[in-house]
């Protein structure tokens, strides 16, 4: 489940890191959106990376 949140994360940092610097694939709708969720997802990395640690 852990490793699951760590590669949910990855994609959702890809995604919106990619729309915030080129503007795909979302256009740059809102940059205010892409830095909100680019915040959120490396937060859900973390937890993810912390919690799998904490289980080995």
């Amino acid at each position: 489940m852990t490793i699951i949140g760590m590669v949910v994360a990855g994609l959702f940092a890809l995604v919106f890191g990619l729309d915030l610097v080129i503007g795909v694939p979302f256009q740059t709708a809102s940059g205010t959106m892409d830095i909100g969720m680019l915040v959120c997802s490396l937060i859900l990395g973390y937890l993810s990376f912390n919690a799998f640690r904490d289980i080995r």
